[in-house]
């Protein structure tokens, strides 16, 4: 999205020579600056994120169904 914002004629340069040293352009280098800056509003933290923990195959018991499986994992503990 394209916006206009008005900075100091200071600031500009700076930011100018700062991204071109990096070989970043002025828009990467405001954008990681915003990020870094709203992160850290945040505490640092990142979006929760829940990591995909599926796995292929047809489990530890191929062919079981869960009350096998339970069985066998409960087996010779109590009740």
């Amino acid at each position: 999205m394209k916006t206009t914002v008005e900075l100091a004629d200071a600031l500009l340069i700076a930011a100018k020579k700062h991204a071109a040293a990096r070989g970043l352009t002025l828009r990467e280098l405001l954008e990681t600056s915003l990020r870094r800056t709203l992160e850290l509003e945040r505490g640092g933290k990142k979006p929760f994120r829940l990591r995909d923990g599926s796995v292929k195959g047809k489990g530890p018991v191929a062919g079981e169904d869960w009350e096998t499986f339970r069985d066998a994992i409960y087996k010779g503990r109590g009740a």
